[in-house]
């Protein structure tokens, strides 16, 4: 039986041009009722942070931290304007935005030169845990923000060869103050560990390819994630902590750069290697929307708070995207 047709799809909102590199990480500020329209942070191949205003769609500050290399991964602190930048030059940038600074008021060096995005996990209004990639090919270290101190190196077991980490998803349980962190391991699969213990709680082997990007919905216990390969792997976690494969959906083409669940957790966006974003239901993974405005590999998406969709693209353009409003 033929597959349903999708609408056709939407245009972009619009499109914010003049990275005059590729688009590499976004991240949204804001975006609330109360916090008005939201910031727009990305980073670009040329080792740029660009901000932009989504109501002038320009560039309001350009941030140039990084000696020219590529800026992989961005995220604000809740504690007021500071942002989190991380470069192909082995800093993790910590800058001061408050009242039009622009300034790096710290700094973690980091020992890889993998293609792995850092994560964080704020736990009090002034902590937060950091996780980045460790020294060892194989290795993820936890770190306490922002005194720098080293919690601990995860290190899978002697017997376990699952590669280098790809991607990395620090979280905790409503119900629990116990850190977790998800790792998408080269390999193809996906790791729980346990950071106070140090231990591994669960793998299971998702992918044929490296894990390209995931995301994890604690509300749902519920995971999503996506390879170099051609399918997303949608996984659960147990009350025992045990991560077990729900479904894998093939996708037309390989290659999924990021992966990202909407804030009200009901839709999805993939950002692809064939040029394409793909929308999906995230609790029934229907297929929703192809979105195939850009010219080269999308590498980036991000979703706001108010469920704006940017994605960012080899092409240097960044798309913004208004899709399925909250209901």
């Amino acid at each position: 039986m033929a597959a349903p047709l999708l609408p056709p799809p939407p245009d972009p909102q619009f499109v914010l041009r003049g990275t005059q590199s590729a688009v590499n990480a976004l991240h949204f500020c804001g975006g609330t009722q109360a916090q008005g329209c939201p910031l727009l942070f990305s980073g670009s191949q040329s080792g740029l942070v660009h901000i932009w205003s989504l109501q002038t769609r320009r560039a309001v500050a350009t941030l140039d931290g990084h000696g020219g290399q590529s800026v992989t991964w961005l995220q604000t602190l809740p504690q007021g304007p500071q942002l989190l930048s991380q470069g192909r030059d082995l800093q993790l940038c910590l800058w001061d935005l408050a009242e039009g600074r622009n300034t790096i008021v710290d700094s973690v060096h980091l020992k890889s030169v993998g293609f792995c995005r850092s994560s964080i996990l704020v736990e009090e209004q002034l902590r937060w845990m950091l996780a980045v990639p460790g020294k060892d090919n194989d290795e993820v270290q936890i770190l306490e923000m922002p005194s720098k101190t080293s919690v601990c190196t995860l290190k899978p077991e002697a017997d376990a060869k699952p590669g280098m980490p790809m991607c990395l998803g620090l979280w905790q349980a409503d119900t629990s103050l116990r850190p977790l962190l998800l790792v998408g391991y080269e390999d193809g699969s996906v790791a729980l560990w346990d950071i106070s213990e140090r231990k591994v709680c669960s793998r299971i082997a998702c992918h044929g390819e490296p894990v390209m990007g995931l995301d994890f919905d604690s509300q749902k216990a519920r995971g999503i994630s996506g390879s170099a390969g051609k399918e997303l792997a949608v996984w659960s976690l147990d009350g025992q902590q045990a991560l077990q494969v729900r479904h894998i959906h093939e996708l037309t083409n390989p290659g999924i750069a990021d992966i990202m669940i909407r804030p009200d957790r009901k839709i999805l966006a993939t950002a692809g290697w064939d040029h394409r974003i793909r929308i999906f239901h995230w609790r029934t993974m229907k297929p929703l929307a192809v979105l195939a405005f850009h010219s080269a590999s999308v590498h980036c998406v991000a979703f706001a708070a108010d469920g704006l969709l940017a994605a960012g693209s080899k092409d240097q353009r960044i798309s913004i995207w208004s899709l399925y409003p909250h209901t």
